[in-house]
This record gives C-alpha cells, structure tokens and sequence, in this order.
C-alpha cells in the first residue's frame, strides 16, 4: 500500500513539474513516437485543480467578481473544441518530419541529455517565429486571434485555443528533423511548451525576480494579452523570453499602467464557434476590398493592421488607443438558465474525457457523430449566453438527438450516470420544446404584423 501511495505520489510531483518545465530528460526519452505520453492529456486533472485554486485564492481576496461565469466557461469549451479537432487530425501538422529525420545532417544519439535539450531550445525557437507569424500575417492571426479575445486575464484564458492554428505550423518544425531531432523528442517538447505556458496566463503571480531575463513569465504574457498600443506585438515567446530580447520584440509590463485585456476590436460574443472562425470572413471581405492583386495579398500575408500606404504591420498611429478599465461585454442570464449551461457544459466535459480515452474503440462514425455534437453543444451555449433567437429551437433538437442516441448506445459505459444524463436531457427537452413553441408564435406573430 505504501509502495503504491509513494508511486502515485511521484507520478503527481512528475506531471506538476512539467507545468514548469521542470523533468528528467531520462524519464522523458523515447525512441518511438507510439511510446510517447500524451502528458497534455494527462495532466487535465491538474488543469482543473490550478483554475479552482486560482478561483479560490480570488475569494479570498475579494476579488472573484474579476471572474465571469460565461467567460469562464466559454474558455474551458474552447479549450474542449480544440481537444476534439485536434484529436481527428492529429499528425497533420508534422506531416514529412519522419522522411525528413531519415534525410538528417546531424546524428544525435536519441538516449543523450543533450539531445532532449536541444529539442528543447529547438522547439521553442520555432515556437516563437511561428507565434510570431501569428500576430503579423493576417490569415493565420484569423486563426490565432480566438486566443486573445477573453477581456479576462486568467487560467481558463490559456485553455482558449483555436481549432485551426496548429494546420498553419506546417513546416515550422520540420527543420528540427534535418538537423537530428529525433521525433520522439519534437513530440516530448512539443507538449512541454503547451503545459508551460498554462501558468503564465494568471494575474495572481507578480513579477518572478532574476528569472524575468530568461523564462517567459505572467508579467510578460501579460504585455502579450493586452490590447493597449505598448502591449501590441510583443513578447512572442513560449518558454524562453531570451527570443524577444534578441530579436526586437520583448515590452516590460508598465506598473503605472493597467492593461485592457482582448483584441483591439473586441467582438460582442460568447460562441465559441463563432469565435473561431468569424475573423476569416473579415480578412477576406479585406482581400476583396482591395483594387490590386499586390494588395489582395498584402491583405492576406501582411499584418492585420496593414492598409494600403501603411508599412507592413500598419500605422500604429492610426491605431485605436485602448485604455483599462472598458466595458466588457457580460450577457446576464436568468439564474435557472445560468445552472442550466453550467450543468450541460460539466455533462459535455464528462463525455469529451470518456471519448477521449476510449477513442481507439470507437467506430469512425460514433467519432464523426461526437465531435458534431460537441461542436453543436458549444455553439448552442453560447447561443444562449447571446441571446440569439434560435438557441431555444437548436438547442431542443440536440437535446432530442441525444435521448434518441443514448436510449439505444449507452454513452458513458456507466449505468447510472447514463441513465441520470438521459434523464437529465428528456427533461431539458420537454423544457426547450415549450421555449420553442414560444418563439415561433412570436416570429409568426411578427410576420403577421408586417
């Protein structure tokens, strides 16, 4: 018993030290890529307990009404739609590394400490160019931009990814190949750079002393979420802050100045899938508006900010001055309606965590069927959060598709939970039914009147 409680323990201190990047190289060296761990998965019940704690130190304090429930909440279904997709595509984005590694310049020994580190600085070296490019061409900031558009600076913020980022980082790792990084390695540090960078997003931790010169920390992040003109285009890094100084992109956090956190233009929506697409359809509406083939893809491939006659990231002049405190965009909702999503959205992330792990089993179908429903679910949440008129007529038909799936394909391979969950969804449909009926009275009722 003992042996096992001390085991369990150093699994726990192993998977909290990678949020710091804190690992053995030994314990964390593979030679195949099946072998790898997916620590990112792994860590998720460490995810939660950090955004509890964090939720917990601010009530303390006084402060919890610096958390928005809907904010919140649609950061962590960001974070799930991102989970999902990634999930169905996953190889996508290292698509050629292996053919590369076989064409290498350089043989490291896969076994050597000095290989894992230079994975290590290798992988956020390309991590800071391509995040890079995520602020300065417009047509992979559509993608990116989901990351940035929480006005909340917290935890779940980190957990607020897009679904198309990673599909632009094609060949931004590929070069590790032909210098000798072994794939096992890239995989490794890959996730590594993820994990660390969930900590940073926090107002909680104040500056970080002498490690300020070298680690990216969230005094520096900080900068980097802001929507203020200084905080514009700054401190790109993963984990070694080191890049910005060296390339001409790293800002200090100004004490004597509060930072407005979003975009620049702040959109006036909580759904998720709005979120992470409405931006393309902006930067093509730009492309087309322009009366050059020059322009049309300066549109595409300069910065966001970029007009004709402008330098290549924009006029900062011309720029909106975005200053803290603004209004931030909070929907209320009737407080039956706001424990209404907040239970939908822990049902989700219980059958999100299950699929996940049981994701080998599953048919290509049930998989297909799954992530449409997790897409449809977040969509429809944040539909209610808006107010749009349709959510109560989407969100009776998902409720309905579900009791009509699980009655006959048990979802949770938990009895119970099953049977309490599709309880749970036929009442959410008789409710929903009458919410509906309600709205085409009124649209026909309307329409009546014109």
């Amino acid at each position: 018993m003992a042996s096992s409680s001390t085991t369990t323990t150093t699994w726990a201190l192993e998977r909290l030290g990678m949020f710091f990047y804190v690992a053995s190289p030994n314990a964390t060296t593979f030679h195949d890529t099946q072998d790898v761990p997916d620590y990112v998965q792994e860590v998720v019940p460490l995810f939660i307990t950090f955004l509890v704690v964090e939720w917990l130190v601010q009530w303390l304090k006084g402060e919890q009404k610096r958390v928005r429930h809907n904010d919140f909440i649609t950061s962590l279904m960001h974070g799930m739609v991102y989970d999902v997709f990634g999930v169905i595509v996953s190889s996508f984005t290292l698509y050629g590394y292996d053919w590369l590694y076989q064409h290498r310049l350089l043989d490291f020994d896969w076994t050597s400490s000095l290989t894992w580190w230079i994975a290590a600085v290798g992988v956020d070296f390309g991590y800071y160019w391509f995040h890079r490019a995520t602020h300065e061409v417009n047509l992979i900031w559509a993608s990116h931009q989901v990351h940035h558009s929480s006005e909340d600076y917290n935890l779940s913020t980190a957990l607020r990814q897009s679904m198309f980022q990673r599909y632009f980082s094609l060949g931004v790792y590929q070069p590790l190949a032909l210098l000798g990084v072994p794939p096992a390695a890239l995989l490794v540090h890959l996730q590594f750079n993820l994990i660390y960078q969930f900590w940073i997003h926090t107002e909680l931790v104040d500056r970080c002393g002498p490690l300020e010169w070298v680690l990216n920390t969230p005094s520096h992040h900080r900068v980097h979420h802001g929507s203020n003109k200084w905080c514009l285009d700054k401190n790109y890094a993963g984990v070694l802050i080191v890049w910005d100084r060296l390339f001409g992109t790293f800002q200090e956090e100004r004490d004597n100045e509060p930072i407005a956190y979003g975009l620049v233009d702040q959109p006036q929506s909580l759904n998720v899938m709005w979120l992470q697409v409405f931006y393309f359809r902006a930067v093509y509406s730009k492309a087309r508006s322009m009366t050059t083939w020059g322009d049309t893809f300066r549109a595409l491939f300069y910065g966001p900010g970029w007009f004709p006659g402008t330098p290549r990231l924009g006029d900062l002049d011309t720029f909106p001055d975005v200053k803290a405190p603004r209004v931030k965009y909070d929907p209320q909702l009737p407080q039956w309606m706001e424990i209404y999503i907040l239970l939908h959205f822990l049902i989700l992330l219980l059958i999100q965590q299950h699929w996940i792990t049981e994701l080998k089993v599953f048919p290509w179908v049930s998989s297909l069927a799954f992530t449409l429903f997790v897409f449809v679910s977040t969509g429809t949440i944040g539909a209610m959060y808006d107010g749009w008129w349709w959510a109560p007529l989407l969100e009776t038909t998902r409720c309905l598709a579900y009791v009509a799936y699980a009655r006959a394909h048990p979802v949770l391979a938990n009895p119970f939970l099953d049977f309490v969950v599709l309880t749970y969804f036929t009442v959410s449909s008789v409710v929903w039914c009458s919410q509906s009926m309600a709205v085409l009275q009124a649209t026909l009722k309307h329409h009546k009147l014109e």
